[in-house]
């Protein structure tokens, strides 16, 4: 239940302007969670669209996975409250947990309860057993991600856009779909990154063919 997601870096601004451009979109998406009670806004904003244009997610399976994050993060608050800190990331139609849990029961209910929940297609469960998090904790896991994903544009290896960055705990989960050469470069850009402790590749493998296709579906009809 791997997934990965690479691709060209479009356009031609500088790589300073674009980094610019990703530290600031960053910034924004990690106020995201302030928002918890307004997710049909934030799903259908213009930023959802801006950002559905550059996905090889069909638009469809991008809209599904927001409502499919939202609909396992607030089953999640209603069986277990504050009693857990769980992250729900999904990527087309794939959940992937991390945080942590009280105990291995709890831990354990996870799988169930989010496969439960319609549209998805598996669960990676990464929650640890220990205590919540600290807040700085989570705001260095937040630098890392961002760091990884600016080294991304630097780089010029592969599309920022089609690799998606989580962390935890200062180990860094990679999704999206991409080819073999995109996954290995992504990989070896975030493990050479500061702060980070491990990488966990959690990618859907695709081919050059279809890489090329959904990068440019106009142009495969050609």
């Amino acid at each position: 239940m791997k997934t990965t997601s690479p691709s060209r870096l479009a356009g031609a601004l500088p790589v300073r302007a674009g980094r610019r451009r990703l530290l600031l979109g960053l910034a924004a998406a990690a106020a995201l969670p302030l928002l918890q009670g307004c997710f049909p806004v934030v799903a259908t904003g213009v930023g959802a669209g801006a950002a559905m244009v550059s996905d090889r997610r069909t638009g469809g399976a991008y809209v599904e996975d927001e409502s499919i994050e939202w609909k396992v993060s607030n089953r999640i608050r209603q069986r277990f409250g504050g009693t857990v800190h769980v992250n729900v990331t999904s990527y087309n139609r794939n959940v992937l947990l991390t945080g942590e849990a009280p105990d291995a029961t709890v831990r354990g209910e996870l799988d169930g309860l989010v496969a439960g929940v319609e549209n998805v297609r598996g669960v990676i469960n990464e929650v640890v057993v220990g205590p919540h998090s600290s807040l700085s904790a989570r705001a260095n896991d937040a630098l890392i991600t961002s760091n990884v994903k600016a080294r991304f544009v630097d780089t010029q290896r592969f599309s920022a856009h089609n690799v998606k960055v989580v962390t935890e705990a200062n180990v860094v989960f990679l999704l999206g779909l991409v080819t073999r050469a995109e996954a290995d470069a992504a990989a070896t850009v975030a493990r050479t990154s500061q702060g980070v402790r491990k990488v966990v590749r959690v990618f859907e493998y695709i081919s050059d063919e279809e890489a090329r296709r959904l990068d440019d579906p106009a142009g495969a009809r050609r």
